[in-house]
């Protein structure tokens, strides 16, 4: 019995592509590139390479626009704190919202322990900010909106470009975590017209332990990790060059062949979706019918439990996730899903289904072929029998 990976949401593989690329720089091009010798400069080369070629991938007018982490927390980390703390005598309100990453709701959290006021936005029954919401949100002390360009358990899209004009025309900071979005979606800065972007190397093909952050020229930002000032003084630390060469190869791979993966993808979740759906009782779609990540799948199951159902889909060779990687230790439900207004029901039977490169039509079939034994099984040695018109779907 082979693994059937479903939960590219969490991490991908690193393509060979990126491996390829990765090589030479762990045992030929070695050097700190911050040192003034031979193999140094050729380190500092290569690091300068992948920074231009992201800066042209994201559009971006300068390399200096190009700050490299250690991943995406980091990076999230160092936007809003970073602009938070620059800021602090302008204002001290942070808009974001209640269906954020937690690296997002943890550091906003954080600061309002410094003094920071937060406002965390509802979403709608899909788990989306409208543009009138964050509008109505908005305050003379506001210096900062943090919004996810995509939701990392549900796929819903937000209107991210029209978010962050609404930003730009009251002169306020606007960041989105588009973590997920890296892979899938536009991230051309410039005509997104944000302010600050978050990405990250293993959602996309490329190693662990890299990401980076966009910053718009002219943005304030004080850095979060001293030491000797390297990425411009904003992220002290010898750069990964391994890790940082093979994300920008992944990046390049990653929005040269988008819009055929998303035609791809998208007909493979639809299939898996109507499969679901239309062969299995008591169950729904989270997130935008429509609006929504090409690979993304999340369901609710009433009367199971999410964490059996991934267990017993684990024996059968598939690998998936119950909502967030980053919070598969806990057993409370996802918070994503209880913010889009469902029931506790719902949200603690949801399974999320990640589609990737490898996964092929063949392993939507048989998804759909297992899926309904085991909700079956589980149905029959579970305490609850709710019926769909007792429990209320999207309350708000």
């Amino acid at each position: 019995m082979k693994d059937i990976y479903l939960d590219h949401a969490a991490t991908t593989y690193v393509r060979e592509e990126v491996l390829k690329e990765m090589e030479k720089y762990f045992t030929e091009v070695y050097g700190n590139p911050g040192s003034f010798n031979s193999i140094g400069l050729k380190a500092k080369e290569a690091l300068d390479k992948a920074r231009d070629k992201i800066k042209e991938l994201l559009n971006a007018p300068s390399e200096k626009n190009i700050i490299f982490t250690s991943g995406g927390t980091e990076s999230i980390n160092l936007a809003i704190k970073g602009v938070a703390r620059s800021l602090k005598k302008k204002g001290n309100h942070i808009i974001t919202s209640k269906v954020e990453h937690h690296a997002v709701l943890e550091t906003c959290k954080y600061l309002e322990e410094e003094g920071f006021e937060v406002t965390y936005l509802d979403p709608d029954q899909y788990g989306i900010i409208s543009v009138e919401k964050l509008e109505r949100a908005i305050k003379s002390n506001t210096i900062l909106v943090s919004l996810m360009y995509a939701n990392n358990e549900i796929g819903s899209i937000n209107p991210i470009k029209e978010l962050a004009e609404i930003c730009k025309s009251k002169r306020i900071y606007f960041h989105t975590d588009a973590c997920q979005a890296g892979g899938l979606l536009n991230i051309d800065a410039k005509e997104l017209n944000i302010d600050l972007m978050t990405l990250n190397s293993s959602k996309l093909y490329g190693p662990k332990g890299v990401g980076l952050l966009y910053i718009k020229t002219g943005i304030l930002i004080k850095p979060i990790i001293h030491g000797g000032g390297q990425e411009f003084g904003l992220r002290s630390g010898t750069e990964n060059v391994p890790g940082i060469m093979g994300f920008a190869k992944a990046l390049e791979l990653a929005q040269l062949e988008r819009e055929e993966e998303n035609k791809r993808l998208g007909k493979l979740s639809k299939k898996l979706t109507e499969g679901i759906l239309n062969n299995i009782p008591k169950t729904v779609l989270n997130g935008h019918p429509k609006n929504r990540l090409s690979n993304n799948v999340n369901i609710s199951f009433l009367d199971i439990e999410g964490e059996a159902l991934l267990l017993y889909l684990n024996e059968h060779g598939f690998c998936a996730s119950s909502g967030s990687a980053c919070t598969s230790k806990t057993l409370d439900p996802s918070h994503v899903i209880i913010a889009t207004g469902v029931p506790y029901e719902f949200a603690h039977g949801s399974l999320r289904i990640t589609l990737g490169k490898k996964t092929s039509e063949e392993d939507i079939n048989l998804m759909i072929s297992v899926l309904p034994k085991i909700v079956e099984k589980l149905r029959l040695i579970s305490p609850f029998n709710l019926k769909m018109e007792e429990v209320k779907i999207n309350a708000r």
